[in-house]
């Protein structure tokens, strides 16, 4: 009877957790639907306006007949590329491995200098400032000193891409970090907690929007950094390609890698954003529920 009874219940225990997996399932499939419908809706403005910037460069092109080696139309541009597709897939490859690569170790440094800097207080006064002053020595003048030292390899680039991603990450986490509610934080310590529970319970997860933030602004960094390391010295990537375009005076496709480069770096943000809304919903949702309630008191004041 006994053994019955515990078969039952390790079976609804199992049905249990299989429903709440299942639901789990669900709320993340909905969430990645909805993260994904927002991002659409917010694309289409823009998407609109290139469409008319593109039409009226198109025309204007067209009626003053200027020579496409000034500025050739976008159809020009778009026939162009199409011819070269092969080898503006050759090259993409090395470019956005470099990207990657660079921008994850960038992301890892970031992080760990940021929780260094948060909790050592000696070492952010020494630190910080240095951090700062280093944005004002121009990569220019460090990616060939680079290529010099470590040669023609995938080392410079992924160097290049890390110095270049690697101060706003820094940055934005340590200002999270160190703009936690202090409020919240003594509550916890009435409460005993210690100081690594409150760094994985509130002080981190209350800096994750400001990692968000960092994170989109070094993305779109990290394929341009790719792509001028390149141009320093590379023997594939679209900095050589884009080299070779100007070399042999081909503008038309020297807008085309423009383009690509700008629409990859477009998609590159859109990804960590979406990677935000899932990672962080409760902080999406607060702040549609600050707007709301902002909407509905100005509705009532004008009432």
């Amino acid at each position: 009877m006994n053994l019955s009874k515990l078969k039952d219940s390790s079976g609804s225990e199992k049905s249990q957790t299989l429903w709440l997996a299942k639901d789990e399932q669900e709320k993340t499939k909905t969430r990645i639907m909805r993260s994904a419908t927002t991002m659409v809706q917010s694309l289409w403005p823009p998407v609109v306006l290139a469409l008319i910037l593109l039409l009226f460069w198109e025309g204007y092109v067209r009626l003053t007949h200027v020579d496409p080696l000034t500025l050739p139309a976008p159809s020009r541009i778009f026939s162009a590329s199409l011819a070269k597709s092969a080898e503006f897939s050759l090259h993409l490859q090395p470019t956005l491995s470099e990207t990657a690569i660079g921008f994850a170790f960038s992301v890892a440094t970031g992080l760990i200098t940021a929780v260094l800097l948060d909790f050592t207080p000696l070492l952010q006064k020494a630190l910080y400032p240095l951090l700062v002053a280093s944005q004002a020595i121009p990569i220019v003048a460090i990616a060939p000193l680079l290529v010099l030292w470590f040669g023609f390899g995938l080392l410079p680039k992924v160097l290049v891409v890390t110095l270049v991603c690697f101060f706003p990450i820094t940055v934005a986490t340590y200002d999270g970090l160190h703009g936690t509610d202090p409020e919240l934080i003594k509550l916890y310590r009435t409460l005993g907690a210690k100081t690594w529970c409150l760094f994985w319970r509130i002080r981190l997860p209350s800096a994750l929007p400001s990692f968000f933030s960092g994170l989109r602004i070094a993305v779109t960094y990290a394929l341009v950094g790719a792509i001028f390391s390149e141009y320093i010295g590379a023997f594939t990537g679209l900095g050589i390609f884009l080299q070779d375009a100007q070399h042999s005076f081909r503008t038309d496709l020297v807008f085309g890698i423009v383009i690509v480069t700008a629409l990859l770096s477009i998609a590159l943000f859109l990804a960590v954003h979406l990677v935000e809304r899932l990672c962080i919903p409760w902080y999406f949702a607060s702040g549609r529920g600050r707007k709301e309630a902002s909407m509905d008191t100005m509705k009532e004041t004008s009432q």
